[in-house]
């Protein structure tokens, strides 16, 4: 028998395990060590550049609806699209990658634990408001601003930061505490390839 998510004192991240509590051949997986290590690196690294990012648009956005100045307001809005423009979509694009990488090629599994399966939907979720909403938004935001000298409206340059940003600390946080256990699948007894 293979030990496995439902085993107790199971670890993907070392051996496992077995029954009696002696130790049981580790799991196969696809990345080796070295490889998983450096999948990881960048995909902490692109998940904390995404906050990062996340949070010099709101702290633009906040700067463009606090600012009682067109061209402050402008100043603020334009920096909020060089943001959204060259950073916002390829530090999504490589979080989600590097995170699918990682749950692919390892024990974890991208089904077989609750924090990776909801962690990968948000993920999704996120990306895809970034790219059909959030930046449509500040390209919207520059529009107005431009061509009408309007101050734009708080909700357009705050709320998706905002949601987004509330969005990302709540994936780091089950990241770290890795709460909810195993899905239905990861209770599965796995079998030890042939």
């Amino acid at each position: 028998m293979y030990a496995d998510a439902s085993t107790p004192g199971y670890s993907p991240r070392g051996t496992p395990p077995g029954p009696g509590g002696g130790r049981v051949a580790r799991m196969e997986t696809k990345l080796t060590r070295g490889r998983r290590r450096g999948v990881l690196v960048v995909h902490v690294v692109a998940s904390g550049s995404w906050v990062g990012v996340t949070l010099g648009l709101l702290a633009l956005g906040i700067a463009a609806a606090g600012s009682g100045s067109a061209a402050g307001t402008e100043a603020a809005v334009r920096g909020m699209r060089v943001f959204a423009d060259w950073l916002l979509l390829p530090v999504a694009f490589l979080t989600l990658a590097s995170g699918l990488v990682l749950s692919l090629g390892t024990p974890w599994g991208l089904a077989r634990h609750r924090w990776v399966y909801v962690k990968f939907w948000l993920t999704l979720a996120t990306v895809t408001a970034t790219a059909l909403v959030l930046r449509p938004a500040v390209h919207a935001a520059v529009a107005g601003v431009t061509a009408e000298g309007a101050l734009p409206d708080r909700g357009d340059v705050l709320m998706g930061p905002v949601v987004s940003l509330s969005a990302y600390v709540f994936m780091t946080v089950i990241s770290v505490l890795k709460p909810w256990g195993p899905t239905r699948r990861g209770r599965r007894p796995r079998r030890r390839p042939a």
